[in-house]
């Protein structure tokens, strides 16, 4: 059984000094492949780096994340362009975050838009990051048809109808994670109303552990545990979700087969 985590942060400070055990519980608990997940400046140099070091199992995107977006936002944007080179998978994170506020909602929605039509003039598929902000995100989208987008919902605990509305603008997915298995989530029933084809699984490691672990820090070794929990729902077998979910981010994804 092979599993891809299509969002993790293997350069976060919870791991600091430990990047390369992370790494290796990972591949011995089958999931092969991992996307990390840019953030800013900050960890990039870092990320990328760690990505060089394991060529066929980490897998760099690119992005300005919402939660860093701030006054010197363009300078951030700007500073995207040099890293393609190095070959990201995805531009992302990317999104809107008014969880703490809305004080930079106008700059996290034209940073949002212009790293849109990054990606498609790249063609890549794009990460999104969405919280507390789902209208403007559909504004933003919607006004984009021409950009011709594919890309992830990734943490998704929204709506079945939330899908259905996002499946309308492009060729889109949606990442689970640990919250799928926390009680009382919502997401687990709407789930059932959400094919296998576009359901992609991830962890957002070191953040959102799974049950029973949840409160603890996440790691993608945890992935099977959000592959079994989801096949039970789905009621097929957690192989059968390993190949589906696999097979789905390998069609979104530029992934080298392993």
């Amino acid at each position: 059984m092979k599993l891809v985590d299509t969002h993790t942060h293997i350069t976060d400070e919870a791991y600091r000094g430990e990047e390369e055990q992370v790494v290796a519980r990972a591949v011995e608990a089958g999931v092969t492949r991992m996307l990390l997940a840019d953030i800013d400046r900050r960890e990039r140099s870092a990320m990328y780096a760690m990505a060089e070091k394991h060529p066929g199992t980490l897998f760099p995107m690119l992005g300005l994340y919402p939660g860093s977006v701030d006054e010197h936002w363009r300078e951030e944007l700007d500073a995207l362009e040099p890293w393609l080179e190095k070959g990201p998978v995805a531009i992302g994170e990317i999104g809107l975050d008014y969880h703490y506020g809305t004080q930079f909602r106008a700059e996290q929605m034209e940073a949002l838009r212009l790293q849109l039509e990054f990606a498609s003039a790249h063609d890549l598929p794009v990460n999104i990051h969405l919280r507390d902000a789902t209208e403007d995100f559909f504004k933003v989208v919607e006004d984009c048809p021409h950009l011709h987008l594919r890309g992830n919902l990734h943490a998704f605990s929204g709506s079945a109808e939330t899908f259905e509305r996002i499946s309308r603008l492009g060729d889109w997915y949606v990442a689970l994670g640990g919250v799928l298995t926390f009680k009382k989530a919502s997401i687990a029933r709407d789930v059932l109303r959400i094919p296998m084809e576009r359901i992609l699984l991830e962890t957002d490691a070191p953040y959102l552990a799974p049950t029973p672990l949840r409160g603890t820090r996440n790691e993608s070794a945890n992935l099977p545990l959000i592959a079994a929990f989801l096949g039970a729902l789905k009621g097929v077998s957690t192989e059968e979700i390993a190949q589906i979910t696999t097979n789905n981010a390998e069609k979104l994804f530029p992934l080298i087969a392993d």
